[in-house]
């Protein structure tokens, strides 16, 4: 298989990660949406990240699209998250929170860096949105009694909080600390430490 995304993005990290705690082999292209968009535009006419393109030539976009695809190459019995049932449901929601959390970020960002002169109104919701998604993400930290919640290591909720986390503090380093989110704080450098996060990160790179 063949990933197609910088691992500063947290969506295509998310997936990174997966396929490494899963065992699937992959080859990586680090191509950004900005700079190398046409060199896999025959693959992905969006020239959005992550792509995946399958042995056979299939190809798959948008990150939980990918991972339901893992999911179910893997063995759905032993995936990430929970088969069914309010498990699962309470799994999907933190990602769901986690993930518009950083589709806010990154919209948020390319408006300030390409959209010219932004409306105060906007901007102030912008960052109220990132920071109040924070605080939500840390409330659910919070409330956890174990290391993770998919169980005796990291599901993919927890991966998708752990990458979040990373990308919005050092995207926007100016307006939001994980010191002022400490359970929050203490999941990201749980999961920062374990191999598969290690293996699969990058520093943010700001786009231009």
């Amino acid at each position: 298989m063949l990933l197609i995304g910088q691992f500063d993005s947290p969506f295509v990290r998310r997936v990174g990660i997966a396929l490494r705690i899963y065992g699937m082999a992959f080859e990586h292209s680090p191509f950004s949406v900005m700079g190398d968009g046409d060199k896999f535009a025959h693959l992905n006419p969006l020239k959005r990240v992550p792509t995946l393109v399958l042995d056979d030539g299939e190809v798959l976009i948008e990150s939980g699209a990918i991972l339901d695809y893992l999911d179910e190459a893997y063995d759905r019995d032993k995936a990430l998250i929970a088969a069914s049932g309010p498990a699962r449901r309470a799994a999907l929601k933190r990602i769901a929170t986690a993930t518009s959390v950083a589709d806010k970020a990154v919209a948020y960002f390319y408006t300030r860096r390409f959209g010219g002169e932004v409306d105060p109104f906007f901007t102030q919701r912008s960052e109220a949105q990132i920071r109040d998604g924070m605080a939500a993400l840390n409330a659910e930290c919070a409330t956890r009694d174990d290391d993770w919640w998919h169980g005796d290591a990291p599901g993919h909720d927890d991966i998708a909080v752990a990458v979040v986390a990373r990308f919005v503090s050092e995207a926007y380093g100016w307006l939001v600390s994980l010191a002022d989110y400490p359970a929050l704080a203490a999941h990201s450098a749980r999961a920062e430490a374990r191999a598969e996060f290690q293996a699969i990160q990058q520093e943010f790179i700001p786009p231009s």
